[in-house]
């Protein structure tokens, strides 16, 4: 895990150097290196990311998502269970719907396909911790976070629907819902839902961090949730800027949220230190489609080793502050390292 300790001043070295000081001698073996290693990546820090569709035995690869795919909640059960036995605790699961209108109705149906995929999941592995993605983009016709009002998005409209989406979430079997739709106030106004409806043990992971970024295409074609017109600057953050992701988050933890997050994680490393410095809570950091593609698309034209640049990568967000780290290289990356410690 990395460090939250305080930053320090550094001594400088004065009295010696050259040749009595050789810091490469804490580098001449492997187990050497393994007994230094300031960083240590864990399968129990990883969170698979899933789309669910409905249905019974659907499958669509996502063709900008290399192996991965749509899937319908028996199927997302199943790869669950694989990605659970070779160690990833957690999945984050999305819906994607054909079903949209301007009220984002079908993001609360009790019988949508995430709602349908937490119930397959906790019944297949009851252990795995079930995160589910509370959001209006994939459910509403004009493809934005909320409630569009004259043309814009109205924020305070918008709470009431993404309350509802979370306590139906809670109510399929949710161990964590995670609003990402960056209303203001909606940590606080999903926490008193979910107490009202029995569910006070429900935890919030919010999206406090969540930029208005060019990493996010590969998933949008996944959720299908593309904005009809303009686009999400209006409330997502502006990626110029660090000591406001410290405020959002301080606010949402404020409201009742259990975790932080920071999305994207491997271009806002800055920004995970910051807030892991900021607030004691667990922070996640979700290492975005984009930022997977780019490696997986590389890696395909051989330009790099992927094995070595995924795990490089994910240490990197770890060692910035993140205590988690969503991304769709979890289940690689478990066995990975799996094989690594053997």
């Amino acid at each position: 895990m990395a460090s939250r300790l305080p930053r320090m001043e550094h001594p400088r070295v004065t009295a010696a150097g050259f040749p009595l000081i050789r810091p490469r001698r804490l580098r001449t073996t492997p187990a050497i290196r393994r007994m230094v290693r300031e960083t240590r990546l864990h399968p129990d820090q990883l969170v698979l990311p899933m789309f669910a569709v409905d249905g019974a035995g659907v499958e669509e690869p996502i063709a900008s998502l290399k192996g991965h795919s749509r899937l319908s909640a028996d199927l997302i059960a199943a790869r669950a269970a694989r990605a659970y036995a070779d160690g990833v605790p957690a999945v984050l699961l999305f819906g994607v719907s054909d079903t949209k209108d301007e009220e984002a109705t079908a993001s609360h149906d009790p019988d949508g396909a995430v709602q349908r995929a937490v119930a397959a999941v906790k019944d297949r592995v009851p252990e795995m911790c079930v995160i589910t993605d509370v959001c209006l983009c994939a459910y509403t016709s004009h493809g934005h976070c909320g409630v569009v009002v004259d043309g814009r998005v109205d924020n305070d409209p918008s709470l009431e629907i993404l309350a509802r989406a979370a306590v139906s979430h809670a109510d399929a079997g949710a161990d964590v819902v995670a609003p990402s739709d960056m209303m203001d106030g909606r940590v606080a106004v999903i926490r008193q839902a979910l107490d009202a409806e029995g569910h006070a043990e429900t935890a919030i992971m919010s999206y406090s961090s969540k930029y208005a970024s060019a990493f996010y295409g590969p998933f949008r074609d996944a959720a299908g949730s593309a904005p009809g017109f303009g686009d999400r600057s209006g409330y997502q953050m502006d990626p110029a800027n660090a000591r406001e992701a410290v405020r959002e988050s301080l606010l949402d933890e404020a409201e009742g949220a259990d975790f932080l997050m920071v999305k994207p994680a491997a271009t806002y490393l800055d920004v995970i230190r910051d807030v892991s410095r900021a607030s004691d809570l667990p922070l996640a950091a979700y290492h975005v489609s984009g930022e997977y593609a780019m490696i997986t698309a590389a890696a395909e034209r051989g330009f790099l080793d992927e094995r070595r640049a995924a795990l490089e990568t994910l240490t990197a967000i770890t060692r910035a502050g993140a205590d988690l780290v969503i991304t769709y290289y979890a289940h690689d990356a478990a066995r990975w390292l799996s094989e690594e410690s053997a």
